[in-house]
């Protein structure tokens, strides 16, 4: 596989942790470099570590993974979406700010929806006997560097017009876990 073609996988791949990223950004306050930082990580890392374990399962597995993987997607994202929707309606009794934790609890499951695909990738890679090691480092590299932006910018747009941003961004979270449901039921 040509670098250029693993560049726009990755580019691709890293398109779910993005639109998630900037929902994330949406409900900070103030997304300094240290939050979107670590909002980076945990996209970059996890869709790193996907490919390499759907690489080391091979397609041993690939049946199961795929009868589950959208409704897991579906319903982590649907969650929350709704949990953003939920807050952006109780915005005036929340304080701002509110949503900007960026811990383990809140950062693993989003992390994990937004890399399933990766792991359908790694699958893919241990067919074409991709360099799974260089691979893998390059999708979690952009992954974090675009992850990282959309923090930003998702913080741009949510610090002008945040309660609808919040309710924006939950809604466009459970269209994106609809959408890859759809998809994999081949309903689209």
């Amino acid at each position: 596989m040509s670098l250029p073609v693993l560049l726009l996988t990755a580019v691709a791949l890293s398109m779910d942790a993005f639109a998630v990223a900037v929902c994330k950004g949406l409900s900070m306050d103030r997304a300094d470099w240290k939050k979107s930082g670590i909002v980076g990580a945990y996209f970059g890392l996890f869709q790193a570590l996907m490919p390499l374990t759907g690489f080391l399962l091979g397609t041993r597995f690939a049946a199961r993974i795929k009868a589950v993987d959208h409704w897991a997607v579906f319903l982590l994202l649907g969650i929350i979406g709704g949990k953003m929707i939920k807050e952006s309606r109780a915005y005036h009794v929340n304080p701002p700010g509110s949503g900007e934790t960026v811990n383990a609890g809140v950062m693993l499951p989003l992390a994990v929806a937004t890399s399933i695909d990766a792991l359908a990738v790694g699958l893919t890679f241990s067919l074409l006997h991709v360099p799974i090691v260089p691979a893998a480092l390059l999708i979690g590299a952009v992954t974090f560097t675009i992850s990282a932006l959309g923090v930003k910018i998702g913080n741009w747009f949510g610090g002008r017009f945040h309660a609808k941003a919040e309710l924006a961004g939950g809604i466009v979270l459970i269209v994106i876990g609809m959408k890859i449901l759809l998809e994999h039921l081949m309903w689209i």
